[in-house]
């Protein structure tokens, strides 16, 4: 039966493509070393928002990926901390510093003023302040860990250094009595960062001049101490 001239002849749809929202895309598969670094960048965020006591599992959730995928990067959860530590820690400081220090061509209140200028612009920020925290307060293998390379990249170098400006004789093993004063300048710099991060209180904004002068009134009254030292050792 021929079809009516007023009929609409059927049209056959032309097959579209499925809406791209509908169809599940397949994850970019990224590179071993670039998922590592996004592991551990993310690690160091997540443990200085909760410390070291926070969960694999959920650092595997902030990272969008299964834990035992995490653990195909990181055995345990101790040797992601380590990678965190050797990061954040071993990775904020930086080798020239330990010639910079020693060079006594330089004032030694101008070494020391650049030093802290150099060592705050590179470990004052909310992750690497709040795990020397946590590092202090959970766990002790960091936190001596990193003490230990403190005292012999920094306090034992500087101690002979001040002993050269006090003209006291540096050939004795340095004391704790010497060890303790300059661990207070560190220590008093430390504050500030403790503060602006952890205690969320108000900081100058002008740190440099904070540091140079915090370092100066230190040095202005370390040699004489480390003098005495020297006379009652001698006695």
């Amino acid at each position: 039966m021929d079809a009516s001239p007023h009929s609409t002849p059927h049209r056959h749809k032309t097959p579209r493509p499925q809406d791209s929202a509908a169809v599940p895309r397949p994850r970019r598969r990224l590179p071993r070393t670039e998922r590592e670094k996004l592991i551990v960048a993310e690690a160091i965020r997540f443990f200085a928002e909760v410390g070291f006591e926070g969960q694999t599992r959920a650092l595997a959730q902030r990272l969008g990926v299964t834990q035992p995928l995490l653990y195909r990067y990181f055995p345990d959860k101790d040797a992601l901390i380590d990678r965190v530590y050797r990061e954040v820690f071993l990775g904020g400081w930086d080798a020239g510093w330990d010639v910079a220090l020693t060079d006594r061509s330089v004032p030694l209140v101008e070494r020391v003023v650049e030093f802290y200028r150099s060592y705050t612009k590179a470990n004052f920020s909310f992750e690497r302040v709040r795990l020397f925290m946590f590092a202090g307060l959970k766990d002790e293998s960091i936190a001596n860990r990193y003490m230990l390379h403190v005292r012999q990249h920094l306090f034992e170098p500087l101690c002979r250094e001040i002993r050269a400006e006090a003209g006291v004789p540096s050939d004795s093993p340095v004391s704790p009595l010497e060890i303790e004063l300059v661990a207070g300048l560190h220590g008093a710099i430390g504050y500030v960062g403790l503060r602006r991060w952890v205690y969320q209180t108000q900081t100058p904004e002008d740190m440099e001049t904070v540091i140079s002068q915090l370092v100066r009134s230190y040095l202005a009254g370390i040699p004489a101490a480390f003098r005495a030292f020297a006379t009652e050792s001698a006695c």
